[in-house]
């Protein structure tokens, strides 16, 4: 990294619980491609007030995460097709003062079906209606799926957001048979839910494809069964290294590499 200087240029994030993820995966290409950059990590109980020293200090790429995805919206001057999709943000690029909202998330997730050759024609359970479902789901009805289901335990939320793409709704398991399963839980997670499955063995057994948007580790139990019995699979450590190489663009112009995203994502992983 170049030594601090007034004339580097700062990218943050804001989240309620900050890791050194986003951080490590930044500085690593900073330093590698020689950009005078650094990007440093933030929590806040003053949304409005960072955003708003944003704007004023010039920081140019804020990463926003939970609690903030939402709330952001009313406080930036443009919101691109990404995040108006979904109705949350997870980028914001300062654009010599106006500030443009995206969700690189959401562009990551559409990469993948494409990338994977998923079949519009699959049907596709979705295990989840958090602020990540949102993603997934808009992302498989952009792509052209017409058979998905949206499985949550919090009724109202899942409810609207099948509701939302003229999808199905179900609050308890539905029969085994749907082809593509996708994990938006933190079951699998690093933590007190680290072995737990979000499908059961026969739900994988008919699938096709299993996706799995946990990041941490990437190898979550219901990824390792799923290879194991010869499914394709799609991991949240594939999402998270796209949508950071996203961000990276946006903030820097500089397009990376395949090669260049998996090392940063090897070091961004490091302990």
């Amino acid at each position: 990294m170049p030594i601090l200087n007034k004339d580097m240029t700062l990218c943050i994030s804001l989240s309620g619980r900050p890791s050194n993820i986003g951080t490590r995966f930044h500085n690593y290409l900073y330093e590698e491609l020689g950009l005078n950059f650094v990007y440093k990590a933030f929590s806040t109980d003053d949304l409005a007030g960072a955003i708003a020293g944003v704007r004023a200090l010039g920081i140019r790429g804020c990463s926003v995460s939970m609690p903030f995805k939402e709330d952001v919206m009313a406080m930036v001057d443009e919101i691109e097709s990404s995040a108006k999709a979904i109705d949350s943000v997870n980028t914001i690029v300062n654009a010599s003062g106006r500030l443009v909202a995206s969700n690189t998330d959401f562009e990551a997730i559409a990469t993948l079906i494409e990338r994977h050759q998923l079949d519009p024609g699959s049907s596709v359970l979705v295990r989840g209606s958090g602020g990540m479902a949102k993603a997934v789901v808009a992302a498989f009805h952009e792509a052209g799926f017409r058979d998905l289901t949206v499985l949550a335990r919090n009724e109202g939320s899942g409810q609207a957001l099948a509701d939302k793409y003229g999808y199905g709704f179900a609050g308890v398991d539905p029969a085994p048979g749907h082809k593509i399963l996708v994990n938006v839980t933190p079951l699998g997670m690093v933590g007190a839910q680290s072995e737990e499955f979000s499908f059961s063995a026969e739900q994988i057994g008919l699938a096709r494809s299993v996706f799995d948007v946990v990041a941490f580790p990437s190898e979550t139990p219901l990824i390792r069964v799923a290879r194991s019995a010869g499914k394709q699979v799609i991991t949240g450590a594939e999402v998270i290294a796209l949508q950071a190489a996203a961000q990276f663009e946006k903030y820097t112009g500089q397009a990376l590499s395949e090669e260049q995203v998996r090392r940063a994502s090897e070091f961004s992983r490091k302990s």
